[in-house]
């Protein structure tokens, strides 16, 4: 690890202000991502902010009637807050799904969003990587790629995102508020996170000098028929080979609405509005489920290790449809 100094923000104003005037300067809250990538030398910031403690702690009311999730909020007390075990618990599945508990009573709600790849090359310094080194190459692509991409890849990066709690944040239509030198704004999480294309390094839509505040959702929270399906080489303290994450209404075996993001396959979490329209009105029956898990999947390329990835997830969003709707004795 190399050197490097060390604040402690005592105000946003202030946290902003370093940030701006500090070259290569980073934020830290949790740090259980950075202080990783900085072991390994692929952070190497010289000047480290520390913003644990400004006032983006809570969990409130919001003016959509839904919650809004302070950052600095740890993932720990997100899941156990009873209003959000009550409303939203497809996000407690997903947070409880992720890390270890030592991690989840550290990690915060906006470093659980920001938190980078964990592709073996893009933390080897030895090899070739567009996300750590632009232009130097992808190693993946023809390397051992069984945790990587399948959909949304490019020539520059089969990276996925490794957050389970962004996969359920994407399902449930949340927004992610910043604030920066020009002031405040709203990004709707599913266009938070970035695809590769020719741009690897960046991996969000957060601007160099911007910090996030909180994270809002929706009134809506599918509290009755919900699941987060995580699939991974052991039962715990592992990244997802794929993971869904589904919120379904229903009217009987119909459903009136559905929201379906994946976990594991993209650089950022996978959702297809357009596939959920098409469930609208249909039966929950293993035809209908088995068409739109074609349709998430239409387009999907494996590398060579990572090809049983397009099958094991078309199973598995058929199974997790039918975890949500409660009707798993169809399988």
């Amino acid at each position: 690890m190399n050197s490097f100094t060390y604040s402690r923000a005592e105000n946003l104003e202030t946290a902003l202000q370093e940030k701006t005037t500090s070259l290569e300067g980073r934020f830290i809250a949790g740090g259980t991502n950075l202080l990783d990538l900085m072991k390994v030398n692929v952070e190497q910031p010289s000047h480290v902010i520390d913003i644990r403690h400004l006032p983006f702690n809570q969990i409130t009311g919001n003016d959509a009637g839904g919650l809004r999730l302070g950052a600095l909020a740890t993932n720990a007390e997100t899941a156990y807050n009873e209003q959000i075990e009550n409303r939203y618990p497809l996000l407690v599945k997903a947070i409880l799904a992720g890390a270890s508990a030592q991690l989840r009573n550290r990690a915060t709600n906006g470093g659980n969003s920001l938190q980078r790849t964990r592709c073996y090359y893009f933390y080897d310094t030895a090899t070739a990587c567009n996300k750590r080194e632009p232009g130097s190459g992808c190693s993946a692509i023809n390397g051992f790629n069984r945790i990587h991409a399948i959909l949304g890849t490019s020539e520059s990066c089969i990276a996925v995102h490794p957050s389970d709690m962004a996969v359920a944040l994407a399902a449930l239509d949340a927004t992610v508020k910043v604030t920066g030198p020009n002031g405040e704004r709203t990004i709707p999480f599913l266009e938070f996170h970035r695809l590769p294309g020719n741009t690897a390094h960046l991996d969000n839509n957060l601007d160099p000098d911007e910090i996030i505040t909180s994270i809002d959702l929706p009134a809506k929270g599918f509290a009755e028929y919900n699941t987060y399906l995580k699939l991974r080489d052991r039962a715990s303290y592992a990244f997802a080979l794929v993971s869904v994450a589904v919120g379904l209404d229903l009217e009987g075996t119909i459903i009136k609405e559905a929201r379906l993001a994946l976990g594991g396959v993209a650089h950022k979490p996978w959702r297809l509005p357009e596939v959920e329209a098409s469930l609208v009105g249909k039966e929950v029956n293993l035809e209908n489920l088995k068409n739109a898990a074609n349709a998430l999947l239409a387009g999907a390329k494996g590398y060579g290790h990572n090809n049983f990835k397009i099958e094991l997830a078309k199973r598995a969003i058929v199974r997790a449809i039918l975890q949500a709707a409660k009707m798993e004795d169809l399988t």
